[in-house]
């Protein structure tokens, strides 16, 4: 081994980054040969396989041990080694043929190697962007997935996106720029390519590029992207992308960006797309639902933006949670209540990663945070403060509180003496309580998440562990057998605390030493409570046991198994009791010792509940302290059992006596311990086992088999004997070691001193002897028995596999492969005693285990390696990061790390005696009994996915039962041998591996199975079997790859890395003449490739014609053959032809197939078109501009539709870059296939007659797939077949059945479509046959055929140039209102039209004006259908108009200057004060109405556009749309009511909606002058409804509103006012906005606002004057008592504002309203509500509430709130 220096020393290289706990192994120092032994063989051997160009399985193969050794010894590579990994495995991701499976094994690796990015530098690696892309597109945007022509799996998306972002680091510097330029022309917002831009941009734009090359990066685009980002205001899809870009570049730039412009309109958009409720009988844009903001990212823009010199970004994170604090409190539920509480378990731990980051990480080539920005000790205070309040509200939610717990540990490690007094506060009466258990567990799991930061105090929270002992003490109650969530919190909460403090009592070092400090002091005294705290808790561990003994049930029903919670219950226990001794001191464990063995011995358990827990705690005690507790435990128990095993009769009692098993159960739990501990009691144990492992019960047997397995365990594997938090344990003088100094001390990792328990000789020969004494005699029986020598009993053959396989366990570990002799066994039992499936399950247990089994199971170290990381979690500290786990925790990372080795090591090499237990399993898997072929199948299925090609070892061994021509196959064998090729839902599946060779057997064999005489399509579960073989088959199969060669590019970096030194692997140079060889081998291998699937295409076509196949069959059959279709290899002729046929099969699931087939076989066969580049500044002449704006510029006006210069003429029409090609006039074998079929008359009606049947009556829709297929046979054919069609289309059109019609739309848009390259001549042709055929159809249409007309329209324009079909919009723009047929066919025309037309986006300007001048007289329409489609076609015409910046003015219509006409014609209803009245009658009528009714008419047509638009287009109300709000707010109804008529509700409806609008900071001051003028309007309805328009308003546009103080008090002034309203509904409404406002932190409470309302109050009331009893009573209120009740009001807001908690200045302000309390009406009745709503709000908490009350006003508040006014 060149480069290394002997074994032992470090090796020649620097690692990149290892795993530490390899070295803590007790074999550590041997793993440095092995890892750099194993470096050199993957290097060599992948080298040379990518220079073979043997991507498989050689490539495979080798990759994979590479992500193999990344797991077991991290990346110890050289960097140099590292970079050349990363670039072959990219080369190799980038080969544009490569098969899908391989790419993603290949990216996983990838993935793999960049994850750590810190280990490789810029300058150590660059990676090309482009070849990425390039992938993208082709796999994510694949032109050809959609027809069939490949199959992509689900992950695949997930999987290249990842690798984009690990890739990303890397890009060259100038790539920004490339992006830009490669992305920016997609960019239209009004397309479906706008989404995808953002996508890419967001993907891949690089963020952490040096300062010094910023102009390079984020400098390019940031300013275009965010200004974008402001101007859109409806959340289209793309703009949560643009706010992930946002949120990574801040994150990756901190203090290079300056945030705060932005800040206020960030936050806006942060509290909007929380989409929480406000005001009452609000309507959500349904868009807001589904396109919030990713709260993760929103979390990482806000904490990167924190702390700077400015700190804006706290007050309005401050701002932030005050308006959304109230919306915390438990009492509130509601959809938004899962992102509000993401928000709050993400905020706190984003800022700990920062803080993580500028404090404690190790320094890399990432730009650092410069200080200037760093956070500060005062950030983090504010931070705290700000965010603490709604997470203790949380702590109760509905949901639960496991995200305030984990809010809760990351804030304590922040500033603990904020965080953690409150949660005590909340805790310590949480456990006095005994009526509210859920605020118990609530209390208990938030206290264990901030156990850590308690416990240890530091110089932030000295006092913090004076609370633990109290806290314990009255924890223990918790441990109660009645309440099962409540005993689990508590044992966590207790196992928590004794993890992370020594158990030891210092109280006597209060007189050895005086240098304590107060806190010390107060500790060492408390700890004498230790003793006393275990005792209490083995009390009551004690009582929960005895509970659960409840005997005679358990002897009557026989329930081999404990409960789920029984088992969970019993994990707790024995895994807290176990903590509690290991930490504690010798003194109190012997206490505890004593206690635990008297209890044990004076009492008889049952074996499955109670002694489990028994046992468990003695194991807990006697693995603490082996010495002490054995000599206890092990004399004891071994002479109780030999005195009552001294009689023979024991030995052949089916019953045995309770007292013998619960000692069994003690023996065989205690002897689980360090093996050296037991050999004093050899002998005793071995007596013991002779006498009781042939017991004949069967319980009796079973306990003993488990001692022997025990005591293997004990003796021959490898594991830490100890877990305690201090190495070294306790027991050493207190003079000498003060325990209080450790408390919640993490372990040192370099110090964790493990004490391994490796086997000693003397244990290994004991195991032997053991082995020898009772495994030896079983196998001989075995044997026996199986050659038929000995007779034996069924009990007996049980026994006697039950010893074998507690035997496995060892010899696993010591002797390999001595133990095959059980398998003969299988053929005999399946033989002779079929029907014994116990012994067969027990066979089933040995083989699955054999193998394998290493020493551990894999799902039992899954689980293990899953709860490790959730105590991590839980107790880890993520502000210092850098492992500070507890000791505990990394001693059993390093056991993990050893079982992991046994796994992953122990090697996966296929070898015969593999091979037949696998058979023998396949024999099992298809015997006659249900349950043991299920557990063979599940044995089967993980051996299958274990061991490296065995597959197709075995696949043919498996078709062999499904064979037609086989006679005695049993219906169980058929269907085990379905259930082995379906595999489980996680494992390998047989039937569908991605391999030709495997495919060419199994799938032709399942459709032939139809034949066979086992299958009998009566049998409902066979049925449902082939089912789910077909659906497996078709959503697992991806398109197999038909060339694997390798590019050069590989080949070169393959040799570098051979080359290369530490370890070196020169040794495996190839020569010319084996690399000639290898790359002939790979053209073989292509060509074979290709022979496989010709041969599998024929076979399929051969079984699906056999005579007699079930018709489910064929339906299978002609599924696989449609899933080869693929996009580089055209289909076999034969299988054309098929496919043709099936367009007429009798079966719509085979017609349907035959669709999609067909299509994919016409994109197939689609002749290139040539592409001509050109430049757009010649051809429309105009000079080439300096920087390039988007929208209407004068290089892109030659695109647009322009009515002067369409191309009518042959010659126009060439002349127009409409590129056209020449037909070829020969056709090949497979064009002449279709082509004779669909120029053959009959076959077309067949095909017509077929499609225009209705599928399911009423769901069917527009077909895309029949499109298809229609657009490709008239882009390959030309109009070859129209002479045929134009019959039927005709008779189609005439006939207005749903189904029919439809069918036309398919056919029509697949014919204007696919005439894009069309001549003239013949494209002329087409329209003269199209515009009577689409007139005819428009005027038939029906409410069933609207929707496929749209449809069939706007497909027919989807991106196609406008003047190559000015005869379509010629057609739809001729008179869409004309009246004829009805208000519904209008309707419908321009529903039509609307879908060309949205479509063509921006280039057809003339049409949208040509439309708006046609539509603006006929506004005032009478019928609803026609306004609502007028609206929705208004929204598009207006689509265009937004202001985006960087973007020229458009040609399209302008909505301003709309709006001023529309204005003018709304004159009259704008004049007149009173009520407006919808006394419109529903018909045109003759002649003309007045003004009036024609304002009405045109008002409704108005809000139906305006309510369209509101939810689509890209900007919200302009400023002239904003001066008709005045006329809403008179119209809009002021009480929920569903009776209204039309046009009151759309008022209502289109006021929330734009009350909801985002509104741009230069538009407050014009909503505001709109309002304050409303507010001086007469009708009162008007100023009800601006209170309402308010509320959401201002919180919707919180932060802006917020920015800009004239107007917060503009918006005070307004409700002060309204507040005084001579109208008592306003006055009522104005006082819930005031409220609102002060809820949401808008306004504050302050002494002048109080003073203001007091003084109202004080308003003199005019005496009552005695009247005569005849006059009529006087209505109208004073003025004065009008201000007195605005003060009242004013007040009465005041304290509803605070539902939750009693700031300050409440109680005066109660005082002061209790004054008012019999002052006429309408203000008592205020006063009356408002108190009754603080006794509501309040009465929870009342008991803390009441503390900020004097005792006067307590007693005046008790009388108001139970005074006799209620009954009065």
């Amino acid at each position: 081994m060149a480069g290394s220096g002997p074994p032992g020393e470090a090796p020649g290289f620097v690692p990149q980054k290892e795993i530490a706990y390899n070295k803590l192994l007790p074999y550590g120092d041997r793993l440095e040969a092995e890892a750099s032994r194993l470096l050199a063989q993957i290097k060599g051997n992948l080298g040379r396989a990518v220079q073979l160009q043997e991507l498989w399985p050689g490539g495979l193969f080798w990759t994979r041990k590479l992500s193999t050794y990344i797991r077991l010894y991290g990346r110890k590579f050289s960097k140099e080694d590292h970079v050349l990994f990363i670039k072959l495995l990219y080369e190799l991701v980038t080969i544009p043929k490569l098969e899908i499976s391989m790419m993603q094994g290949f990216a996983r690796l990838l993935i793999n190697l960049l994850k750590k990015k810190e280990l490789l530098s810029r300058d150590d690696l660059e990676l090309p962007w482009r070849p990425l892309y390039e992938m993208l597109e082709r796999i994510l945007y694949s032109k050809t997935e959609h027809l069939g022509l490949n199959w992509f799996p689900n992950s695949v998306e997930s999987v290249l996106k990842t690798l984009v972002k690990s890739c990303r680091p890397y890009f060259p510097e100038n790539a920004s720029k490339e992006m830009l330029d490669e992305w920016r022309p997609l960019m239209c917002p009004f397309d479906v390519t706008m989404q995808k831009a953002i996508t890419y941009f967001e993907l891949f734009l690089p963020t952490s590029l040096p300062p010094e090359l910023h102009h390079k990066g984020f400098k390019l685009w940031f300013d275009e992207f965010i200004g974008l980002w402001f101007s859109v205001q409806n959340l289209p899809q793309w703009e949560g992308h643009l706010v992930n870009l946002f949120a990574r570049l801040a994150t990756d730039n901190i203090g290079y960006i300056d945030w705060d412009p932005y800040v206020p309109k960030i936050f806006t958009r942060i509290l909007r797309s929380l989409n929480l409720p406000v005001g009452s009988g609000q309507v959500l844009v349904p868009r807001f639902l589904t396109n919030a903001y990713d709260i993760g990212h929103a979390v990482m823009w806000i904490t990167a933006m924190m702390g700077g010199p400015s700190k804006l970004v706290q007050k309005h994170l401050s701002g932030l949670f005050n308006s959304i604090a109230s919306f915390y409190h438990p009492s509130n539920n509601g959809r938004w209540l899962n992102k509000l509480m993401k928000l709050l378990q993400r905020l706190p731990s984003s800022v700990v990663r920062r803080l993580h980051r500028e404090r404690y990480k190790k320094k890399t080539w990432l730009t650092p945070v410069p200080d200037s920005h760093k956070l500060t000790d005062q950030d983090v205070t504010d931070f705290v403060e700000c965010i603490i309040q709604p997470v203790l509200l949380a702590m109760f939610s509905k949901t639960g509180s496991l995200e305030a717990a984990q809010a809760l540990q990351n804030l304590a490690l922040m500033r603990p003496e904020l965080v953690i007094p409150p949660v005590l506060e909340k805790t310590y009466p949480a456990l006095e309580t005994l009526t509210e258990p859920h605020q118990l567990t609530a209390t208990l799991s938030c206290v264990i998440g901030v156990a850590r930061s308690l416990v240890s105090g530091g110089k932030w929270f000295p006092e913090g562990p004076t609370h633990m002992l109290p806290l314990l003490m009255r924890a223990l109650p918790g441990v109660d057998p009645n309440d099962f969530s409540k005993c689990m919190i508590t044992f966590q909460f207790i196992a928590t605390f004794s993890t992370l403090v020594p158990l030891v009592d210092c109280s006597t070092v209060l007189q050895e030493r005086d240098d304590l400090t107060e806190v010390e002091r107060e500790l060492c005294s408390a700890t004498a409570e230790f003793e006393d705290f275990v005792l209490q808790f083995m009390d009551r561990c004690f009582g929960l046991i005895e509970s659960s003994t409840l005997e005679q049930t358990r002897e009557e029903t026989e329930t081999e198994k404990m409960t789920h919670l029984e088992s969970l219950v019993e994990l707790g226990l024995s895994s807290t009791f176990s903590t509690i001794l290991t930490q504690c001191s010798i003194e109190i464990f012997k206490v505890a010792l004593e206690k635990v063995f008297n209890f044990a011995v004076s009492n008889i358990f049952e074996t499955r509940v109670a002694g489990r827990m028994v046992a468990d705690m003695c194991r807990a005690a006697v693995k603490c302290c082996p010495e002490e507790s054995l000599k206890l435990f092990v004399p004891h128990c071994c002479r109780v059992i030999t005195h009552l095993t001294i009689n023979d009769d024991v030995l052949h009692d089916e019953e045995l006596d309770k007292e013998l098993l619960w000692n069994l159960q003690l023996l065989s739990e205690i002897t689980r311990v360090d093996g050296k501990k037991l050999l004093p009691y050899r002998e005793q144990l071995v007596k013991i086992l002779q006498r009781t492992l042939h017991l004949t019960c069967k319980q009796g047997y079973i306990l003993s088999c488990n001692l022997l397995h025990h005591l293997l365990r004990s003796t021959t594997l490898i594991y830490p004997t100890e877990y305690c938090s201090v190495p070294g344990g306790f027991d050493k003088p207190l003079s000498e070691y003060f325990p209080i100094k450790d408390w919640g001390k993490p372990g040192d990792l370099w110090n964790l001193n493990i004490q391994w328990h490796v086997p000693s000789s003397k244990e290994i020969t004991f195991a032997y002897y053991l082995l020898d004494s009772f495994l030896q005699p079983e196998l001989t029986k075995l044997e026996h028995y199986a050659n038929g020598k000995q007779e034996m009993s069924r009990d007996d053959v049980q026994q006697c596999l039950t010893i074998v396989h507690n035997c496995l366990i060892v010899s696993s570990v010591i002797c390999n492969n001595t133990l095959f002799v059980s398998i003969p066994t299988v053929d005999y039992i399946l033989n002779n005693s079929e029907d014994d499936t116990k012994s067969l399950f027990l066979i089933i247990k040995i083989i699955g285990d054999l193998l394998q089994f290493q020493g551990s199971h894999k799902h039992e170290f899954d689980s293990r390696w899953k709860s490790f990381n959730l105590v991590k979690k839980s107790m880890e500290n993520r502000l210092k990061g850098k492992k500070q786990h507890i000791r505990a925790l990394l001693i059993d990372r390093v056991m993990l790390q050893h079982e992991l080795r046994t796994l992953t090591v122990e090697g996966c090499e296929y070898k015969n005696i593999h091979q037949d237990m696998i058979r023998d399993l396949l024999c099992l898997s298809t015997s006659s009994y249900g349950q043991v072929r299920n557990k063979a199948q599940q044995a089967f299925f993980t051996a299958l996915g274990t061991y490296n090609f065995c597959c197709r070892d075995i696949i043919p061994l498996v078709l062999e039962f499904l064979r037609p021509d086989q006679h005695n196959v049993t219906q169980q064998q058929f269907k085990g041998a379905l259930y082995c090729l379906l595999g489980n839902h996680s494992g390998v599946c047989l039937a569908n591996l991605h391999d030709w060779d495997c495919i060419v057997q199994t799938w032709p064999a399942i459709v032939s199975s139809g034949l066979s005489k086992a299958m009998s399509l009566e049998k409902p579960s066979i049925v449902r079997l082939f089912d789910d073989l077909a659906e497996k088959i078709h959503r697992q199969y991806e398109t197999i790859g038909l060339d694997f060669s390798v590019p050069e590019k590989c080949v070169e970096i393959a040799i570098l890395m051979q080359k290369t030194k530490n370890p070196s692997a020169s040794g495996m140079m190839l020569s010319s003449e084996e690399i000639q060889l290898g790359i002939q081998r790979q053209k073989e291998k292509n060509a074979e490739a290709l022979q496989n699937y010709e041969n599998l295409v024929n076979m399929l076509l051969d079984c699906v014609n056999q005579r007699n196949l079930p018709w489910k069959f064929e339906h299978i059959g002609i599924g696989f053959l449609s899933l080869l279709l693929r996009d580089d290899r055209v289909l076999p002729v034969r299988a054309i032809r098929f496919f043709v046929q099936c367009l007429n099969h009798d079966a719509i699931v085979v017609r349907k197939m035959g669709i999609s087939a067909v299509a994919g076989v016409l994109k197939q066969l689609k002749r290139a078109h040539k592409k001509v580049s050109i430049c757009p500044y010649e051809v429309s002449g105009v000079p080439k501009p300096s920087s390039i704006q988007a929208g209407d510029r004068p290089d892109n006006q030659w695109l647009h539709f322009d009515s002067e210069s369409l191309p009518k003429t042959k010659q126009a029409w060439e002349s127009c870059l409409l590129l056209n090609y020449a037909y070829h006039c020969f056709l090949l074998q497979a064009e002449q296939i279709i082509y004779d079929h669909f120029s053959d008359p009959k076959f077309v009606e067949q095909l017509i007659k077929f499609l225009s049947l209705e599928d399911r009556k009423g769901k069917d829709k527009f077909n895309p797939r029949r499109f298809c297929l229609f657009k490709g046979v008239f882009r390959n054919f030309d109009d070859a077949f129209l002479p045929v069609l134009k019959p039927h289309l005709e008779h189609l059109v005439a006939d207005s059945h749903e189904s029919t019609q439809r069918c036309v739309a398919e056919i029509i848009a697949g014919l204007i479509r696919g005439s894009k390259h069309w001549t003239f001549e013949k494209v002329e042709k087409l329209w003269k046959l199209l515009c009577p055929l689409l007139r005819t159809a428009l005027s038939n249409i029906t409410v069933e055929t609207y929707n496929d007309w749209g449809t069939c329209i706007a497909t027919s324009c989807e991106s196609r140039d406008p003047r190559k079909l000015h005869w379509l919009f010629e057609l739809l723009l001729e008179s869409p209102l004309s009246g004829e047929g009805g208000s519904f066919v209008d309707a419908c025309r321009l529903y039509v039209l609307q879908g060309g037309l949205a479509q063509q986006e921006w280039r057809v300007p003339e049409l949208l004006h040509r439309l708006l001048k046609y539509l603006e007289p006929k506004l005032t329409q009478v019928y609803k259908n026609v306004r609502e489609r007028i609206g929705s076609v208004l929204t598009y015409i207006f689509m265009i108009d937004v202001s985006l910046p960087n973007t020229a003015p458009t040609k399209s219509p302008h909505v301003h200057e709309f709006t001023t006409r529309i204005l003018e014609n709304l004159k009259p209803l704008m004049e007149v004060d009173e009520e407006i009245q919808n006394h419109v009658m529903e018909e045109n009528g003759v002649g003309e109405q007045d003004e009036r009714t024609q304002g009405i008419k045109l008002l409704k047509t108005i809000l139906k556009w305006l309510m369209a638009s509101a939810g689509r287009s890209f900007s919200t109300a302009v400023t002239e749309q904003l001066q008709l709000l005045p006329l809403f707010f008179k119209i809009a109804p002021v009480e929920n009511d569903n009776s209204y008529d039309e046009l009151k509700r759309d008022a209502k409806m289109c006021l929330s909606l734009m009350s909801q609008g985002l509104l741009y900071p230069q538009q407050v001051p014009l909503v505001l002058q709109v309002l304050k003028q409303t507010a001086r309007s007469g009708s009162w309805h008007a100023r009800y409804t601006i209170l309402t328009y308010l509320q959401t308003m201002v919180f919707y546009n919180l932060f802006i509103f917020l920015n800009n103080e004239e107007a917060v008090n503009d918006i005070r002034w307004l409700v002060i006012k309204l507040l005084e309203d001579e109208q008592l509904e306003v006055r009522e409404m104005a006082a819930t906005t005031l409220s609102g406002l002060l809820q949401c932190n808008f306004l504050t409470m302050d002494s002048p606002l109080q003073a203001h309302f007091e003084q109202l109050c004080k308003t003199r009331l005019p005496k009552k004057r005695k009247r005569d009893l005849g006059t009529v009573v006087d209505t109208i209120p004073s003025a004065d008592l009008v201000k007195r009740h605005a003060g009242v009001l004013g007040l009465s807001a005041c304290i509803l504002s605070s539902p939750y908690d009693v700031p300050t200045w409440m109680p005066q302000l109660l005082m002061d309203l209790s004054a008012h309390l019999n002052d006429p009406q309408p203000i008592e009745m205020t006063v009356k509500k408002t108190l009754s709503n603080f006794r509501r709000t309040h009465h929870d908490n009342w008991q803390e509430h009441k503390q900020q009350f004097t005792d006067d006003q307590l007693l005046v508040l008790t009388d108001l709130l139970v005074s006799p006014c209620y009954y009065a």
